[in-house]
């Protein structure tokens, strides 16, 4: 069987719940074949073997974390050179799209990016991407050299596969343009205790109807009582009610979580381009005629300051 090489995503070694979704996708149309680099590289082994990785192709050195995103480049390329891989998956966040277009650049093939699944095909691994902000769904492959494709985060179910996941050393030599844009400092973002906004199988989202930065408690106090990331739409954001990093929408962040509860947000179509692949949509609004309530499968009409306290109360209810 063909191999699949799967780009890791990790954190000194903690392995980010997206790469464990590529593993399963990756595992319908090949072996998987992981490629981690970094801080901790070695100790992702563990997590992705018991996912599915034949085996995991680990480096580390300096440049990954001095450097931007070329030193990753170059070892990827290694890793592809090495392996002549049947597709490279890639997690779908906007490092990961940098990495997968560069890659596809330097081999000469074509590349699908925010791909929600992989299915086997005759003439290659096909991709079902949302297209036009989400009003189309559509199947594609590349036509030439080996297909690049990045996965948006929640497109598949994380599923156990124990596998060989033998630690094989990559052997990496960094271009010239490796070094060209040097990372001068790093601020640690502070940390909220909820889930990373892509990755959340819960998202609570506010709008303009919120009417201000101080409302946005309400919002949190329901996505704190499911365990939910907190979002919000552009309206909200531009008028500094809530961080540009949790911004769902055309030019914020895309999610697809199991789940997404729209407060107050009207649902313009930047916003709906952003969230339209969650599996299930909830929209509180008291206007009815609100274009979110088109695209919903739960609708409530009424005041989000009235509605979203009563919700969040029943859920603790049943909770305790």
């Amino acid at each position: 069987m063909a191999e699949v090489l799967v780009y890791v995503d990790h954190v000194d070694g903690a392995v980010r719940k997206p790469t464990l979704e590529l593993l399963t996708l990756a595992r319908r149309i090949g072996e998987p074949v992981a490629v981690a680099l970094g801080s901790g590289a070695e100790a992702t082994a563990p997590a992705l073997a018991e996912h599915g990785a034949v085996k995991v192709l680990t480096h580390d050195a300096a440049e990954y974390a001095d450097y931007l995103v070329v030193p990753k480049v170059d070892a990827l390329q290694a890793a592809y050179e090495v392996v002549s891989p049947a597709a490279v998956l890639v997690p779908s966040s906007a490092e990961g799209k940098e990495i997968a277009a560069r890659l596809a650049v330097r081999i000469g093939s074509g590349i699908i990016t925010d791909a929600t699944d992989i299915e086997a095909g005759d003439e290659g691994p096909v991709a079902t991407q949302s297209a036009f902000a989400a009003s189309f769904t559509t199947k594609s492959r590349v036509a030439k050299g080996t297909p690049v494709i990045t996965v948006k985060p929640n497109s598949a179910a994380v599923e156990a596969a124990p596998a060989a996941g033998a630690v094989e050393a990559l052997a990496v030599s960094f271009s010239e343009k490796a070094t060209g844009t040097k990372v001068t400092a790093r601020t640690p973002r502070e940390s909220t205790g909820r889930p990373e906004l892509t990755e959340a199988a819960i998202v609570v989202s506010g709008g303009r109807g919120v009417n201000g930065a101080e409302n946005f408690s309400i919002i949190e106090a329901l996505a704190d009582s499911l365990g939910a990331a907190v979002g919000a739409s552009r309206a909200a954001v531009d008028a500094g009610w809530y961080p540009h990093t949790n911004q769902v929408g055309q030019t914020g962040k895309s999610v697809s979580p199991q789940l997404y509860i729209a407060s107050g947000i009207s649902g313009a179509i930047q916003h709906r381009a952003g969230m339209q692949t969650s599996k299930t949509i909830v929209a509180i609004n008291k206007d009815a005629e609100a274009p979110i309530f088109d695209l919903v499968d739960y609708g409530v009409v009424g005041d989000l300051f009235e509605v979203v306290p009563q919700l969040t109360e029943e859920i603790k209810t049943r909770k305790g």
